[in-house]
């Protein structure tokens, strides 16, 4: 590559963005032009540094990195943004940092060397997922939406009730209504929620907001 590509790390912790800086300097065609603690810096120094790449974390102070990303597509849309976090299992973190325009989305244990291919697969305009960011995707495309769940109203009476702990015997009381009718109620509640445990159930239901 005759040109050397521009990155810029954009992370809270000053560990990591000299380690990452430092790691990216033994690669001839990557050059680490700047670091920033927060998307607000990050913000600003890339209209100075104007950098190709950016490997920007997700949680941080002031600006964080999904505002960050969007802020900084806005002024300049072909700069290429990776994601990269230590939150694996966050869906919504995921969904948002690909929705405000990020090219990859990694975690922090990748290898310096698949980092740097991801870096320039970025400056080539092409997308990386970590492979448990693609299940988690997957899984999303398989949940249904919170209308598809169809759940009657006693049913959501009876899973409000289990998100307050209450057993069979409490909700039936609670209720007025026989022990085996709510054992059936739960039964279906489970079964429409495609999960095995009252834990689950009561998981999903905050997740789409199916209860209070």
């Amino acid at each position: 590559m005759s040109e050397k590509i521009k990155v810029m790390v954009v992370d809270d912790h000053q560990v990591v963005r000299q380690g990452f800086s430092m790691f990216l300097q033994a690669f001839d065609d990557l050059h680490p032009v700047g670091e920033a603690a927060n998307g607000r810096e990050a913000i600003e120094m890339c209209r100075t540094l104007r950098p190709d790449v950016i490997l920007m974390d997700m949680i941080m102070p002031e600006i964080n990195g999904i505002e960050a990303i969007k802020r900084i597509l806005e002024e300049f849309p072909d700069t290429r943004i990776i994601a990269l976090t230590s939150f694996n299992d966050d869906k919504e973190l995921i969904q948002s940092a690909l929705q405000a325009g990020a090219i990859s989305y990694l975690f922090k244990d990748i290898s310096i060397d698949e980092l740097a291919e991801t870096i320039r697969k970025a400056y080539a305009g092409q997308s990386v997922l970590a492979p448990e960011v693609t299940k988690l995707l997957i899984q999303l495309t398989r949940t249904p939406s919170p209308q598809e769940f169809n759940l009657t109203p006693r049913e959501l009476e009876v899973l409000e009730l289990l998100s307050q702990g209450l057993n069979n015997k409490e909700i039936a009381e609670k209720l007025i209504l026989s022990r085996s009718t709510i054992k059936f109620h739960v039964s279906s509640i489970l079964s429409k929620l495609s999960v095995s445990t009252r834990t689950e159930a009561v998981s999903i239901a905050h997740q789409h907001k199916l209860i209070d």
